[in-house]
């Protein structure tokens, strides 16, 4: 599908899902006008193409939506899915591939979190966590409270805090 033909039918698709007030998936986005992580996804795809690594359908459908009359920026799972379909994935396996990829950046948040001492609380942006309506805070007496090795430091990562090659399955 090329030119005239991909113009049409993106803007009928698009049209049905405007219609239906539906949310178009894989575009805009609820912090960025722009996902700051769209753009080295559709480069390195566009890198693909021109090496004649991939074909680049989906990479034109893509770009078409956002070319639309109204439009969308794309968002990383629109990319996420343009690459993972150029690599020849079927749609269908696209959100468990996105929620693996995701996991493995929610891991690498949480250890650095834990390596810098801070408080584990995932990758939502400080101004939209909660704001805390609890009880005001007290004084507590010296036998009650976190003790000073409870709390989280600015210290490397011991061994012992480390994955080992028995947590790994190795003999």
């Amino acid at each position: 599908m090329a030119g005239a033909e991909l113009v049409e039918v993106v803007s009928g698709v698009l049209a049905g899902y405007r219609g239906a007030k539906r949310y178009f998936p894989g575009f805009g986005h609820r912090f960025h006008p722009r996902d700051p992580r769209r753009d080295p996804l559709v480069r390195a795809v566009e890198d693909a193409v021109r090496d004649g690594v991939v074909e680049g359908a989906y990479l034109r459908i893509g770009l078409e939506i956002e070319r639309q009359p109204v439009p969308v920026p794309m968002n990383v799972d629109g990319a996420t899915a343009i690459v993972y379909s150029e690599l020849g994935f079927a749609p269908e396996l696209g959100r468990g591939l996105f929620v693996l990829s995701r996991a493995v950046g929610v891991l690498a948040h949480a250890w650095e979190e834990h390596g810098e001492g801070r408080r584990i609380k995932g990758p939502i942006p400080p101004p939209l966590l909660p704001a805390y309506r609890g009880p005001k805070p007290r004084d507590l007496p010296p036998d009650r409270g976190p003790k000073p090795h409870d709390l989280p430091t600015d210290r490397e990562p011991e061994p012992h805090d480390l994955p080992s090659e028995r947590d790994h399955g190795a003999t």
